[in-house]
């Protein structure tokens, strides 16, 4: 993947936590010299809370709408512009249908190096009826999803953390070593301990990989645990860490029959910054 950044996206529905996924947004374009699209996409879901577009089923003024959010992002831009530090400038643009697909192709349109979302305070209802699926977004567009929890603190990236799991992730390795250079951090490689020694094969690719592109400071650990998801967040407590990378698997849904059923991944359960990603690129 490339290491150049030159656009960040942010979904913007005029909530809380769309102002959080700013607010990091900023401060990525900031050191990472690149510009930031808001884009709002206009919807009317056939019940309150419920993420299905009714636009083409019932009368709706989709005009005045789009307006409206024009505006509101108009003024968001205006807000922001000047805490933007670097040559990018803030692109704003309001879309209309279904989230996830209008802004899967927006990202593949104008070509977005990674996505920007903000998240609730684990807001468990928001989670599910959610709009936006990270992981599904993620997987289709094979870019870099950042979920920012909102009321969190916007800092930099000084401890990166890279639970491994069958595989090395070569794409996470290129993005979680292009960050640290920009930032100044250290690279925490982490697994879980089995019977054969996989997980000292894995670590020790990874290390290898990372030790050829870069002399960024990294470290590879090899953790108790039957959880990759709970492991990985007790482990980024435990060091205080300010970013997470994971892939858009199973092996990263947190444990237990609640979070089983809703499908939890370790993105929404967790208080640190956490990016997904696909391990490999897929084809649309």
């Amino acid at each position: 993947m490339a290491t150049r950044f030159f656009n960040i996206l942010v979904p913007v529905d005029f909530t809380g936590k769309s102002k959080w996924a700013i607010a990091k947004a900023i401060e990525l374009a900031n050191n990472l010299e690149c510009n930031i699209h808001l884009v709002n996409v206009v919807h009317r879901n056939i019940f309150p809370g419920v993420p299905v577009d009714a636009s083409s089923m019932t009368p709706y003024d989709s005009h005045n709408a789009r307006l409206n959010s024009y505006d509101r992002l108009k003024e968001l831009a205006s807000f922001y512009s000047s805490q933007l530090c670097c040559k990018g400038k803030i692109e704003i643009s309001v879309l209309e249908g279904q989230p996830g697909k209008e802004l899967s192709e927006y990202i593949t349109r104008y070509n977005m190096d990674m996505v920007v979302i903000g998240l609730p305070k684990f807001n468990l209802l928001q989670r599910i009826i959610s709009s936006v699926s990270i992981s599904r977004l993620a997987r289709k567009t094979n870019v870099p999803v950042l979920a920012v929890r909102s009321g969190g603190l916007i800092y930099h990236f000084k401890k990166i953390i890279l639970p491994l799991h069958d595989e090395v992730p070569v794409r996470q390795i290129k993005l979680a070593t292009a960050l640290a250079r920009t930032f100044k951090s250290t690279i925490y490689m982490i697994t879980l301990r089995k019977e054969e020694n996989m997980p000292e094969k894995i670590i020790n690719e990874a290390l290898e990989m990372v030790q050829s592109i870069s002399t960024i400071p990294v470290q590879g650990i090899i953790l108790e645990g039957k959880n990759l998801a709970k492991t990985t967040l007790d482990f980024a407590k435990r060091i205080n860490g300010d970013l997470i990378m994971i892939n858009p698997l199973k092996e990263f849904d947190l444990p237990g029959w609640w979070n089983k059923i809703t499908k939890k991944p370790l993105s929404y359960g967790s208080r640190f910054p956490v990016i997904t990603m696909n391990q490999k690129v897929q084809e649309p």
